[in-house]
């Protein structure tokens, strides 16, 4: 079962920041929840760092990216 971490509404830092915390659980999977082009794009460059994959879809305003490892 992923992890959902909801950072709509906040901006950057801190849906990096929630990411972060989330990926401290050592789980396969994760989804993210951001409605700001700024933020989908940090949390995909910051998990494609710390060596997930990253998928990306949208729903109306809201981008949910996929992460596994």
């Amino acid at each position: 079962m992923a992890v959902i971490v909801d950072a709509c509404g906040r901006s950057c830092p801190e849906p990096v920041l929630l990411t972060k915390k989330a990926l401290a659980s050592k789980g396969d999977h994760y989804e993210v929840l951001v409605d700001n082009v700024t933020a989908k794009e940090n949390v995909t460059r910051f998990a494609k760092n710390a060596g997930y994959t990253v998928s990306v879809s949208q729903e109306e305003d809201v981008y949910r990216l996929s992460l596994t490892k």
